[in-house]
């Protein structure tokens, strides 16, 4: 028994364990609202990626199911998605007409690529390369692809025919060109959908609250059609009925000689889906407490599109617009998502009349209400007053998604992040030390910002280095240091306090090795206190601790300011006023008129 939950928890995940009636019972709400929703728009979808429309819904049955179960996300929902579909339309177009057999086989066949692509990245374990998409490119991420679910839901929600555009501003253009020919009766639908969803969270937040809104909007637009709009053509537009979704399985038929090209365009999609599939895992994750293995999510998402290439289904990952639902309406497990695709199937096997009255209106006000939770304003505000190079990197990465393809900006975010990063530790702190005087027991701290603090000694520089000193860094560690030693009566000796300092390489080390050459130069010479067991290594390595001199390294600062006292110059230590060290006692004072340093 024990072999069989392992192997459970192998192949499926920890979840399973917590699969119960109660749990079911969650799940079957949310994977019926799931399946309601995806009617619509694996429709449209299917239409954008230029493929018959019963494809969108083979994409939202198959994949939703393989990806749930073997993935890493308890609430993500796989099938089709805009970015996807506009995707694969965008490579595939110009080798074959969309619609066409081959142009279908060849989506089949690229999508089976992807799948194996995206295996691999899990298999080899490369899912940390995801840990480089950053909190606020995440966050921009998902305030934009919120604004793009309520640009294109708006000419539903307004009952606007005619919009065929893809992009936001030209749907948004589109949008305030139809203004006065909206159909009051669809906008109608879709405000009360939006209340009663609201109303229904606020009573009670464990009712699945988007399904009850749905079902009061398709009531107020069947009344309408039946009494306001019975003449022909001018009634709120609903789905209708839609073909049988039962996935055939099709091997596609596609010539050994085109599958190079194919891969080299199923490269491309694989980094479209992965970048939006960990973001969207990321992005629920946030908001369920869960953590995410990315190599398991991608092996789980590359498993669907493999299944799902031999059972009809194009593209898939997961969706936002369906897996935030999914989880504000109560699912628990993956399970959720199985419901969603038998629901799916036997809903519109069914083709009940109820079913085909759904308006596209109560579609639409959901997902306006879900673009507007995704928003998140108040963290806008926080974001903006706490640090302002995340609110930018935040921002560009939210103008990017909604005004160019949504993996771009995802990898524009991510970039800028890094560079963010970059910079910042290109320039560690390199503070000055010394001691206050209202501390009799002469901790070292930081002087600069503290007006009690005590005179420098003339002969002694004490440094903390705080950051690593790497290729990036070593311009700014080296005219840092340049500046020390170029000051006016500037000391000879120099003590740099290294526990802070994480890392070296080898461009690091060669700054240390010309400083200390530049300071025996001088007449004094260079020590450290506490380096890290990396940077040993490294010094070791290079030849630097010979050069140097293990003597010239302590393993604690009194120990060091003991050691370096006995070399500094008692000459000029008898005319120093300064007197720092407690070791400054052990020699007389002698005013000389010049007192060799600072004046205390």
């Amino acid at each position: 028994m024990q072999r069989v939950a392992k192997l459970a928890n192998r192949i499926f995940g920890t979840w399973i364990h917590d699969v119960g009636p109660a749990s079911l019972r969650a799940d079957a709400f949310a994977g019926l609202l799931g399946a309601l929703l995806v009617l619509p728009q694996g429709v449209a979808f299917a239409t954008l990626a230029g493929l018959p429309p019963e494809y969108g819904l083979y994409s939202a049955i198959v994949p939703c199911v393989v990806a749930a179960l073997f993935g890493s996300s308890r609430h993500v929902m796989s099938g089709p998605t805009n970015a996807n579909s506009l995707a694969l339309y965008a490579v595939l177009a110009p080798l074959a007409m969309a619609g066409s057999h081959d142009y279908i086989q060849m989506a089949l066949a690229v999508t089976i690529l992807v799948g194996i692509l995206q295996l691999l990245v899990g298999v080899l374990r490369l899912g940390a390369l995801a840990n480089f998409i950053s909190p606020s490119a995440l966050f921009g991420f998902t305030s934009g692809a919120a604004l793009l679910i309520a640009v294109h839901a708006l000419k539903d929600a307004l009952g606007l025919d005619g919009i065929h555009a893809h992009g936001a501003g030209a749907v948004l253009l589109g949008v305030a060109r139809g203004l006065g020919e909206l159909h009051w009766g669809a906008l109608l639908v879709a405000l009360v959908t939006i209340g009663v969803s609201l109303l229904a969270r606020r009573w009670d937040r464990r009712k699945p609250h988007m399904l009850i809104g749905l079902v009061a909007g398709t009531a107020v637009a069947a009344a309408l059609n039946a009494w306001a709009f019975s003449e022909p053509g001018s009634g709120i537009r609903v789905l209708g009925k839609l073909s049988q979704p039962v996935p055939p399985f099709h091997v596609p038929e596609v010539p050994w000689s085109s599958l190079p090209d194919l891969l080299g365009l199923a490269f491309a999609l694989s980094i479209v889906a992965l970048a939006q599939s960990i973001s969207i895992a990321k992005v629920v994750a946030s908001r369920s407490g869960q953590t995410i293995d990315a190599n398991r999510e991608f092996m789980g998402q590359g498993l669907s599109n493999i299944v799902g290439g031999f059972f009809s289904s194009y593209l898939s990952c997961g969706s936002l617009n369906r897996s935030i639902p999914n989880f504000e309406s109560g699912a628990r497990t993956p399970m959720a998502a199985v419901f969603a695709a038998v629901l799916l199937m036997l809903l519109v096997t069914v083709s009940s009349p109820l079913l085909a009255q759904i308006p596209y209106a109560a579609i639409a006000g959901l997902l306006l209400l879900v673009a507007w939770n995704l928003l998140e304003l108040p963290h806008w505000r926080r974001i903006a007053g706490v640090q302002r190079n995340e609110f930018l990197i935040a921002l560009a990465t939210l103008v990017a998604t909604v005004t160019i393809r949504m993996e771009i900006a995802i990898l524009l975010g991510t970039l800028l992040s890094l560079m963010t990063y970059l910079h910042r530790t290109s320039h560690p702190a390199m503070r000055t030390m010394g001691f206050r005087a209202s501390d009799p027991d002469r901790h070292f701290a930081v002087l600069e910002g503290n007006s009690d603090e005590l005179p420098e000694c003339p002969q002694l520089k004490l440094l903390r280095m705080e950051g690593s000193v790497y290729f990036g860094a070593v311009a700014h560690v080296a005219d840092r240091l340049q500046a020390l030693r170029s000051q006016a009566n500037a000391p000879r000796h120099l003590l740099v306090m290294t526990k802070s300092m994480n890392f070296i390489d080898h461009a690091g080390a060669l700054v240390w090795e010309y400083e200390l050459r530049k300071r025996r130069e001088m007449g004094g010479d260079l020590y450290f206190h506490r380096p890290r067991p990396e940077v040993m290594q490294m010094w070791h390595r290079m030849g630097f601790v010979d050069y140097l001199g293990e003597d010239h390294i302590f393993p604690d600062k009194a120990t060091a300011i003991a050691q370096i006292f006995q070399r500094l110059d008692p000459d000029i230590c008898a005319g120093c006023t300064a007197r720092i060290f407690r070791e400054c006692n052990q020699r007389p004072f002698r005013p000389t008129g010049d007192a060799g340093g600072n004046d205390a």
